[in-house]
């Protein structure tokens, strides 16, 4: 699905969120969910655009 999940502070935005990621990875957003889970932790579902491979972002992040 080309998405990654980050754990975002709570008071953030979408357009914050969306903003960081781009900066942060120099990639394109296309879509953003957000979701508090029972612990109180907000996530974020970033959809990446065909152009950026999630699992390239993953790569350069450590995870993969």
């Amino acid at each position: 699905e080309n998405k990654l999940i980050f754990v975002v502070n709570n008071k953030a935005t979408k357009k914050e969120i969306k903003k960081a990621i781009e900066e942060m990875f120099d990639v394109e957003v296309v879509n953003i969910n957000t979701f508090v889970n029972v612990n109180g932790e907000k996530r974020a579902y970033v959809k990446f655009s065909a152009k950026n491979p999630a699992i390239d972002i993953a790569t350069r992040t450590g995870l993969m």
